[in-house]
């Protein structure tokens, strides 16, 4: 028989095996070391960059350049811009004229009504919004105003100015752009100083929105508290033909500087480049931009007509930064591009800095393609730089969110 395993034998001695859970701090047991987790990645900055563009008139001779009122194509009017518009991250124009309603042809000045396929070709361009609001909103009414309320919204585009009801009023546009996971959202406000002495609609005190400071200030301080990271107006004011300012600009201006709530003012009617400058205040008081006056986009105005100056208008470039998740939007950077008009080319579109570059492409002789360009450097000022290369995209098209939300 065998005997019973004597106490103090060798397995006690070694005693047995540590489990999951022993203490490894015991003598003889090296302990486990606990990995270190991985550093969180530094947040990277990010950036975008606004295009800002003058008024969209379509006149009948422009529109005759296009096609006729059939079915015009503005494609080719506008492709000198294509590089310009296709490399901002936001493209934000002016559409002084409203569409013409269904089942009326398109009409040219005094009472403009555009050709729907404007629309479709200024999105097929790159364009993401329009401010609506001009002394021309209400030319064919208040069909005139939802006819372009609803090309817009049905191509993808935003608009503010003008409203199908009052909750739509009090909505400003919104894009959202994603850049690094994070959403970034900037809120468009629009209003102009009249209405040609055309009445507002008289069931829809809400389809244009008219110049009040004090409104504009309590809209973009709604959109902050809503969400917006930067709150943009446009401002359709001043007196045509001359870079001289009113005190209408120059008053609501300063207001919205002084809110604090506005990062950018972009300015219209004039149909001639005004300055542009910077101001005090602003968020953070780090100071508001304003471009008073960014002339013509696209028109058929010219010396022959109205101010030799009309042939022009100016690309605004505005560059916004965020250093991490959580910190402030600022704008850290606006610089212009002069543009004008090839009346006889067909009206096509021009950035001065490409046509100088080629000037037999164009119906212009070099002199004048200079001439032009020192007319909007003598109107802009030296407060911001002159831009002569198309911005580049940073990410994704912006999400362009309904109004009616």
């Amino acid at each position: 028989m065998g005997g019973a395993l004597a106490v103090g034998g060798p397995l006690d001695e070694a005693g047995p095996s540590p489990g999951p859970g022993a203490d490894r701090s015991a003598p003889g047991i090296p302990p486990t070391p606990i990995p270190s987790p991985p550093p969180s990645p530094t947040p990277r900055p990010v950036e975008f960059t606004l295009l800002a563009a003058g008024d969209l008139l379509t006149h009948s001779p422009v529109v005759a350049s296009a096609g006729g009122t059939d079915d015009p194509d503005f494609t080719p009017l506008l492709a000198g811009l294509d590089a310009w518009v296709q490399g901002a991250d936001l493209a934000l124009c002016h559409l002084e004229v409203p569409v013409a309603p269904k089942g009326t042809a398109p009409s040219g000045y005094p009472l403009f009504g555009a050709p729907p396929g404007l629309v479709r070709d200024l999105q097929e361009q790159g364009w993401d919004g329009c401010s609506t609001a001009s002394n021309h909103s209400v030319d064919r009414g208040y069909d005139g105003v939802t006819a372009t309320i609803r090309r817009l919204a049905a191509a993808g585009m935003g608009f503010a100015g003008t409203a199908r009801s009052a909750d739509q009023q009090d909505e400003p546009q919104r894009y959202v752009l994603t850049r690094e996971g994070r959403e970034i959202t900037v809120a468009h406000l629009a209003a102009t100083y009249g209405l040609n002495g055309l009445p507002m609609p008289p069931d829809a005190p809400w389809a244009v929105d008219l110049i009040d400071a004090d409104r504009l200030v309590q809209q973009a301080r709604a959109a902050r508290e809503d969400g917006a990271d930067v709150v943009v107006v446009s401002l359709h004011a001043g007196v045509e033909y001359t870079e001289e300012l009113t005190e209408q600009q120059e008053e609501v201006v300063r207001r919205l500087a002084r809110s604090r709530e506005v990062d950018l003012v972009i300015g219209h009617h004039a149909h001639i480049p005004q300055r542009i400058d910077r101001l005090g205040k602003g968020p953070d008081g780090a100071g508001m931009w304003v471009a008073y006056g960014l002339g013509n986009l696209l028109s058929n105005q010219s010396a022959d007509c109205c101010d030799v100056r009309t042939s022009n208008g100016v690309l605004l470039s505005a560059t916004f930064a965020q250093d991490a998740p959580g910190d402030p939007v600022r704008m850290t950077d606006v610089s212009w591009t002069p543009t004008t008009v090839d009346i006889g080319g067909g009206h096509d579109v021009l950035a001065l800095p490409d046509a100088l570059e080629d000037p037999a492409a164009t119906t212009l002789s070099g002199a004048e393609l200079a001439a032009r360009q020192e007319r909007v450097r003598d109107a802009v000022g030296d407060a911001a730089p002159e831009r002569e290369e198309p911005p580049e995209t940073t990410g994704p098209p912006p999400q362009v969110l309904p109004r009616d939300r």
